[in-house]
């Protein structure tokens, strides 16, 4: 069995933004040279997230909306961990959307089902933070 390991930087200019990064993911899969496996893509930290769906405006825009309702950023004082620095909020999103995801590999494809994009979620940008591609098989 084969083993690939490699890190993706993001820099988000602004506090929040959704990344398709599905193309950096295929680019990962083709230099594996891997054909029949598995690739775990993580956000390795804790106010980013990793999650799959819909390549779609609309959606991209329900998601902030409903993440605000769902954890709001404002007012900071609502939140304990605030008292140390003003991203409780980043926290809780990332929570919701998750940490990873997991796609089958097969035929050296990425083995998606209809629509299903890599999306990278910042919550707390204007700083680098990593994600990690681990594809395993052969």
């Amino acid at each position: 069995m084969k083993s690939y390991r490699k890190e993706l930087w993001f820099e988000v200019p602004a506090r929040r933004g959704l990344i398709n990064i599905t193309a950096q993911v295929e680019e990962c899969l083709l230099e594996s040279g891997i054909k029949e496996g598995l690739c775990l893509v993580n956000a390795m930290h804790i106010t980013a997230s990793v999650y799959i769906n819909d390549d779609e405006p609309g959606l991209h825009h329900d998601y902030e909306v409903w993440l605000e309702k769902l954890a709001p950023h404002a007012p900071t004082s609502q939140y304990r961990h605030n008292g140390y620095e003003d991203n409780a909020d980043a926290h809780l999103k990332r929570q919701i959307m998750g940490r990873e995801v997991v796609v089958a590999v097969s035929g050296g494809a990425l083995d998606f089902g209809t629509w299903e994009r890599i999306f990278y979620g910042e919550f707390d940008g204007r700083r680098k933070k990593r994600v990690l591609v681990k594809i395993i098989g052969e």
